[in-house]
């Protein structure tokens, strides 16, 4: 019987289905054979259609193209990878050395060793496209493996290097998310977020990813409330709406006395918009049977 399990592998953690020949359990460390060759791998949960809905890269039910699970780490496996650590460690010192030489405009951020040794793959960061045939060729020679040079973008590195963000838990990029989701300020100012940019930008200096993850619950609740500008009238009288709260589902109201105050939604009797009078949703009152 062969079972099915999402599994995190790579320095930029990779998120994949693969097939193992046994029954795999959440966290186990295991050894992995991908489309770049043998790995470590983090075995996450069973591949179920809804994890199946958290990969954005592969929705394909072929999953034998995808890879496989060869076995569980060994002894041996782990004294590998700390040997591999170190290997890392010595060969983005050779790779950043040759750089300076070769004044190359790029700045390197990390060095990846598969496991299985069949490739060694180094993250950089560059402006503008940059000519590494010649770096290549004396990594090839050097490392004796075949090289491959990666650009990525300042995300990327968060991913890479980050380890915990201002919640005090690991950075989102580092853990579960697979892709970068599109953050904008518009977000933060909906949430009503702090619009310092100091306050709201993660490791890698963009806008936080977890301003996009409450986003569409606001706008949702957003539509709940009459517009800014919109005329209301209220228990307390008829005024203009100035303000809005949105996860308390209230709205700030001044009145035509100049009072403002904050005012819930069951107390708007009705929304007055372009001289048409439009009932709010939450103050109807339900229907009552006829006797």
């Amino acid at each position: 019987m062969v079972n099915n399990y999402i599994v995190r592998y790579g320095n930029i953690r990779k998120l994949a289905e693969f097939t193992s020949p046994k029954e795999q359990r959440r966290s186990d460390q295991v050894i992995v054979k991908s489309d770049r060759g043998t790995e470590w791998g983090e075995v996450l949960s069973e591949a179920t259609e809804r994890s199946r809905l958290f990969l954005s890269q592969q929705k394909s039910a072929d999953l034998e193209k995808v890879g496989r699970i060869l076995r569980d780490a060994s002894d041996d496996d782990w004294q590998k990878k700390d040997q591999h650590g170190a290997q890392e460690k010595e060969k983005f010192q050779g790779c950043e050395k040759l750089i300076q030489e070769r004044k190359l405009q790029m700045q390197l951020v990390d060095a990846e060793y598969i496991f299985g040794g069949e490739r060694l793959i180094f993250y950089y960061l560059a402006e503008k496209r940059v000519d590494f045939r010649e770096l290549v060729k004396s990594l090839a020679s050097q490392f004796k493996t075949r090289i491959e040079m990666r650009q990525i973008g300042v995300r990327d590195e968060a991913k890479l290097l980050a380890d915990y963000g201002d919640c005090g838990k690991p950075t989102c990029c580092n853990t579960h998310l697979d892709e970068m989701p599109p953050v904008s300020m518009k977000m933060a100012k909906l949430q009503k977020a702090t619009l310092d940019p100091n306050k709201i930008s993660g490791r890698c200096g963009r806008l936080k990813c977890c301003l996009r993850y409450e986003y569409d619950t606001y706008v949702d609740m957003r539509r709940e409330l009459p517009k800014l500008g919109a005329m209301v009238i209220t228990k307390k009288g008829q005024g203009k709406v100035v303000g809005q709260e949105v996860l308390a589902q209230k709205v700030w109201v001044q009145f035509d006395d100049s009072r403002k105050n904050l005012v819930e939604m069951t107390d708007i009797v009705t929304v007055i918009k372009g001289g048409s009078k439009k009932p709010v949703s939450p103050a109807k009152e339900p229907p009552t049977s006829a006797s």
